[in-house]
């Protein structure tokens, strides 16, 4: 049986499985496109989670940390709910990306716990630290403002009343 180098197997997996957020981070992306599509409105974790079909739970922890870094407001209760912490304009993709995500290293070798043998003479780690810092400069183009320019699609996506 023929054996793949271990070279080769990070490409193949690099192309083959390419780089995606977290569900953590989507989420907080989808937090922040809900609430800047109805800023007069006060949205509860519940309804956004009912809305997307997304867990409750789940919700909480990532509104939660959308406001510890400042991103949301909650007023609380009777009335209460969930608002931008600043306005849409002020909030880069790339920021809030940075922000949930827990680990961007997308090989072993760029994260703390690198075993790999070939660390010392390998260009690849380079290569893809270029090709995620691309990705997030890009992200870091963009503001929530940008992308719910049409928020008439939006709400009625959403099923929501402007």
């Amino acid at each position: 049986m023929r054996r793949i180098p271990y070279v080769m197997m990070y490409f193949l997996y690099f192309f083959w499985c390419p780089m995606r957020l977290s569900s953590y981070s989507d989420y907080a992306l989808r937090i922040l496109i809900y609430l800047a599509v109805q800023p007069d409105k006060l949205p509860t974790i519940a309804e956004i989670a009912e809305r997307y079909g997304i867990s409750k739970n789940h919700l909480m922890k990532v509104a939660h940390q959308l406001g510890v870094g400042g991103y949301i407001d909650t007023v609380r209760g009777r009335g209460g709910g969930l608002r931008l912490g600043k306005p849409p304009e002020q909030i880069r993709l790339g920021e809030v990306v940075r922000f949930t995500e827990q680990d961007l290293a997308i090989v072993e070798c760029m994260g703390m716990e690198n075993t790999c043998l070939l660390t010392p003479a390998c260009v690849l780690k380079g290569v893809l630290g270029e090709a995620l810092q691309a990705f997030v400069a890009v992200l870091d183009d963009y503001t929530l403002a940008d992308i719910v320019r049409q928020k008439r699609s939006l709400t009625a996506l959403l099923g929501v009343a402007v």
